[in-house]
């Protein structure tokens, strides 16, 4: 009996397993997959991938693609981001106000969304003249501090592949071995810049970090530039406080 249900738990365990495996391809994919791509691409049998795709099709986390690309990511799916996203949120929210108090400008925090930064949240600054963005908005990743900071968190590769495919959007024309050599700069340092080069008039600087599901995320100081001479050091200082406290509560694993 004991040797059945050891068994049966094995199974149990590889079926998550694979099953968390062909979600991770489609979320890779920019386009639906069919049955057979999924198990090119996981190594798996055609039929393994139909009866676990069955599965997740019955709990929305799979659905149909509505052009007939095969399988993409389903609605359920986004329910459990929603949910992570409220979380990181709550515990990041007391690390903002602290940095708005001791910095006086507003605070941020943002997470890497496919091609972009999206904010989750914001605590306003307490200055007359401060630097406000509404949550939800993207800001782009090579010319933001938030965006810059989370580049020099991945292979150095994966962030090639995304300043390229943004400057081709863009139509920048630039080197970017000149923003790769900026990014290993952020890594010696902890922190990554944006002096006017996103709005001009505001600059940034903030640093990047990832969550309990290893999604990358980063919490910046957007500042009215003609502020940034006198505040800049302090903002740094303050910075690197909220990094190392944040860095301590994620190895925790609160």
């Amino acid at each position: 009996m004991a040797e059945t249900e050891d068994k049966n738990g094995r199974s149990g365990i590889q079926v998550i397993s694979r099953a968390a495996t062909i979600l991770r391809a489609l979320k890779e994919s920019q386009s639906g997959m069919s049955l057979g791509q999924i198990a090119v691409k996981v190594g798996l049998p055609r039929s393994t991938v139909q009866r676990i795709t069955g599965a997740l099709a019955s709990e929305n986390f799979v659905i149909s693609d509505p052009k007939g690309h095969g399988l993409r990511l389903g609605p359920e799916l986004a329910s459990l981001a929603g949910s992570a996203q409220y979380n990181i949120v709550e515990h990041c929210r007391l690390l903002l106000t602290e940095l708005t108090q001791q910095t006086g400008e507003t605070a941020d925090l943002a997470v890497l969304r496919g091609a972009g930064m999206v904010f989750l949240d914001q605590v306003p600054g307490t200055h007359r003249l401060t630097t406000v963005s509404k949550v939800g908005e993207v800001f782009p990743l090579t010319t933001s501090a938030n965006g810059r900071a989370c580049l020099a968190e991945l292979p150095e590769d994966e962030a090639l592949k995304l300043i390229r495919a943004e400057w081709e959007r863009t139509g920048n024309r630039a080197d970017p071995q000149d923003l790769l050599d900026a990014l290993a700069r952020v890594r010696e340092t902890g922190l990554a810049y944006d002096l006017d080069e996103h709005t001009p008039g505001i600059s940034g600087i903030g640093f990047a970090f990832r969550d309990w599901g290893g999604e990358l995320h980063a919490i910046s100081v957007p500042v009215p530039s003609t502020r940034l001479g006198d505040t800049r050091s302090r903002i740094e200082r303050a910075l690197r406080k909220t990094k190392k406290e944040i860095e301590r509560s994620f190895a925790a694993g609160t």
